[in-house]
């Protein structure tokens, strides 16, 4: 540790806050990337003029300074600098790629210190209050670097499999519930091809053999939840806890977003979830994450539903869960969930007697499980790469936790003699 060095985040960069410069949605002569909220991540705020602009180099960390998520950095972008963005630059004390990820490591530290009323920002004095820990030696910067780049990548690619899964089953979904599975487990011919296979309905063109019904009529009943006032921490095994609305909203069924239930009141297990249940969202303050179902799997027993959650309950020889839960996320369901929210921008939310209202299909019993099975198939693939993302950001945790204190000491190969003399 003695081989370690802490001081002011001035004393190791230079600031330089981005202007107002003309903007464009297309690139053009004198015109670079804009690097704004979006664009120092990976995202795309489009492109601006850099006469006068403050440009940034990949050796730049870019921290956005205003707006909700000011403290947020990126790395190794070139371009123009945004008037909400500050970059810094590196002196010869710490190496580029190290600042970065000390700076990552320290985002909740600088959320907890902004300041400002209406659109909160980055402390004017960051510099002086920020204090990094840095190894004083060049070399070992480069390789905690290196490690952390290393598990970064990983993730990324963890990321674009999760995006391809999930465009793959995105178009299966829109097939199979526009076309349905024969028997022979292959898909009906387009209606361009087979007009007398499929009817008109409210919702569109569907195989003939479906029922085009509300949903109340293969529901047995809709549960609501219970919200008392409650610890926010999960509850121990075996305990009773409630259920937060996150624990949907990312569209995995996720168990450990829970509160502990008070022990001095009763639960009620007529809320307590079970495996297959199917659990939506019917209040959220983001207007998208309204109406989001999962199916409950592997889910600890004790656990109720909050007052922001339904469980549907289908008639079993209507429709299955598992087909239920699936239909619940079509883009049918989701249109008519979009036209029928109420609420201010603040909290929106959608009724038990709108649900009811939906108009969905109904095929027969076996068709259901065919569907449910093609698209399972791909959710495997999905669940597998989500969970291989959660582990590696764990990972990455864990280390930017030893890495950039010191705590694990990180040894860097010596040259060999032949070429510390070459």
């Amino acid at each position: 540790m003695s081989d370690w060095i802490e001081a002011p985040l001035s004393q190791l960069v230079t600031f330089q806050k981005g202007r107002k410069v003309d903007t464009s949605a297309f690139a053009g002569e004198g015109f670079s990337a804009y690097l704004g909220a979006s664009g120092i991540k990976d995202g795309d705020d489009g492109y601006a003029a850099t006469q006068l602009a403050v440009i940034a180099k990949p050796t730049d960390t870019l921290m956005l300074w205003d707006g909700e998520r000011s403290g947020l950095v990126g790395f190794g972008k070139q371009g123009v600098v945004a008037s909400t963005v500050s970059k810094l630059s590196p002196n010869e004390h710490i190496e580029p790629k190290y600042l970065f990820f000390a700076l990552s490591d320290r985002f909740g530290w600088i959320q907890h210190r902004r300041t400002g009323t209406g659109v909160p920002h980055v402390p004017k004095d960051l510099g002086r209050i920020l204090k990094l820990r840095y190894p004083r030696t060049p070399t070992v910067q480069k390789k905690i670097a290196s490690i952390l780049t290393t598990t970064d990548s990983a993730i990324e690619k963890t990321e674009a499999l999760i995006a391809k899964y999930q465009q793959i089953k995105t178009g299966l979904m829109h097939d199979l519930f526009t076309r349905g599975v024969l028997p022979n487990g292959q898909l009906r011919p387009p209606r361009s091809e087979a007009p007398e296979l499929y009817q008109e309905a409210a919702i569109g063109w569907v195989p003939r053999e479906w029922d085009v019904l509300p949903i109340g009529t293969i529901l047995t009943r809709i549960d609501a939840g219970w919200s008392p006032e409650c610890q926010e921490i999960p509850p121990g095994a075996g305990e009773w806890g409630i259920l937060k609305v996150s624990a949907v909203t990312r569209g995995l069924y996720n168990p450990s977003e829970s509160k502990s239930f008070p022990q001095e009141m009763v639960p009620d297990p007529t809320i307590e979830v079970t495996d297959g249940d199917v659990i939506l969202t019917r209040a959220n303050g983001v207007a998208e994450l309204v109406g989001v179902t999962v199916q409950v799997r592997n889910t600890p027993t004790k656990l109720m539903l909050s007052d922001k959650l339904l469980r549907l309950v289908p008639e079993q020889e209507k429709m299955t869960k598992d087909f239920l839960a699936l239909l619940m996320c079509s883009t049918s369901i989701k249109n008519q969930i979009d036209s029928v929210m109420s609420g201010s921008s603040g909290q929106r939310n959608i009724s038990q007697s709108q649900i009811k209202n939906f108009c969905c299909i109904r095929p027969c019993l076996n068709e259901q499980q065919r569907i449910v099975t093609y698209i399972r198939a791909v959710e495997v693939n999905l669940e597998r790469e989500n969970l291989a993302k959660e582990k590696l950001t764990l990972q990455k945790l864990g280390l930017m936790q030893d890495l950039l204190t010191g705590k694990v000491p990180v040894s860097v190969d010596e040259p060999a003699p032949e070429a510390a003399h070459a």
